[in-house]
């Protein structure tokens, strides 16, 4: 009895996901690896979570937002309050921090997501600022000076989570939703036309990338152990932008790749804090330069593995 190639390729996924999880859970609980590197995973953990759930409304359905980490401090808060305040479990949390982004996502989505390019643009960013400027204003959450978090995120939940979130968003964006969502990036005025409510399809896009993002704040909140306003300025919006832009729009593969190369680009090079950015925006201008189109272009790693075993 043969096995079918898709599910045989399921299979092989599914035993390198355990295995990956096995090897770090076991170098952690064996303390060989270090305090560096866990923190190291941790980032690309929660800047993995941050690039796939921005490609859902960017790569998936076209939408310019630059205002993801309006989410991300939504999603941070609102556990932070419920842990630290309220003292509820950190996966009932968890999951709050992603319904409350989620529902800010609709709030936002419905009045705005009619416009499109540069006006979104904006429309998104002012959405940022605005979650910004009022966590300054609200003592309950520490104001300017932020609140001490407890420290609750371990490598288990995150890689739960980031495995959990991306089986959603591949199998959302291969369904016929997903068929959907491209058929608006590509041309909205056609897909209207052959019946497609892209008004509802841009909002969903806007509300499941929303509420991916408030959960990846929960792991944020809860690892760094303080939170402030100042760390969900415009910029962090931009560094999310940039990690699915390299990657390639529409990528999925691509968004997680250039999360974790430049994730740990930029912590080696806090080693250098006058020159950082310098460099880390070096880099970044030559892969432009030299592939313009993404590091994975519209591709994901699974049409290339095909491609090669057909050719083989």
């Amino acid at each position: 009895m043969t096995i079918a190639p898709d599910r045989k390729r399921l299979a092989l996924l599914f035993i390198g996901i355990v295995a990956l999880y096995a090897v770090v859970q076991a170098g952690l609980s064996a303390g060989w690896i270090g305090r560096f590197y866990e923190n190291m995973l941790m980032n690309i953990g929660i800047n993995i979570m941050l690039a796939a759930s921005l490609h859902l409304i960017i790569g998936v359905t076209g939408q310019f937002s630059i205002g993801h980490a309006g989410f991300l401090a939504v999603g941070a808060y609102t556990s932070a309050v419920l842990t630290t305040k309220l003292d509820q479990p950190f996966f009932l949390a968890i999951l709050a921090a992603g319904v409350v982004a989620a529902l800010f996502g609709l709030l936002v989505g419905a009045p705005t997501l009619r416009l499109r390019g540069d006006y979104l643009a904006i429309a998104t960013l002012g959405f940022g600022e605005i979650v910004r400027i009022t966590l300054y204003n609200i003592d309950y959450v520490g104001g300017a000076a932020g609140m001490q978090v407890k420290h609750l995120t371990n490598w288990t939940v995150l890689y739960g989570a980031v495995v959990v979130m991306l089986v959603v968003i591949a199998n959302l964006t291969n369904s016929a939703h997903g068929r959907a969502m491209l058929a608006v990036r590509e041309d909205e005025v056609a897909a209207e036309a052959m019946g497609v409510p892209t008004t509802y399809y841009k909002v969903l896009a806007f509300a499941v990338g929303a509420f991916f993002a408030g959960i990846a704040g929960a792991m944020y909140a809860h690892q760094f152990y303080i939170i402030q306003p100042v760390a969900f300025s415009f910029l962090k919006s931009f560094e999310i932008l940039v990690f699915v832009v390299l990657g390639g729009l529409g990528s999925l593969s691509g968004a997680v790749l250039a999360a974790t190369l430049l994730s740990v680009v930029n912590i080696y090079l806090q080693a250098f804090p006058e020159t950082r950015m310098i460099l880390y925006s070096l880099v970044l201008i030559l892969v432009m330069l030299y592939r313009p189109q993404g590091l994975m272009g519209n591709r994901e790693l699974g049409d290339l593995f095909r491609r090669r075993a057909k050719e083989a």
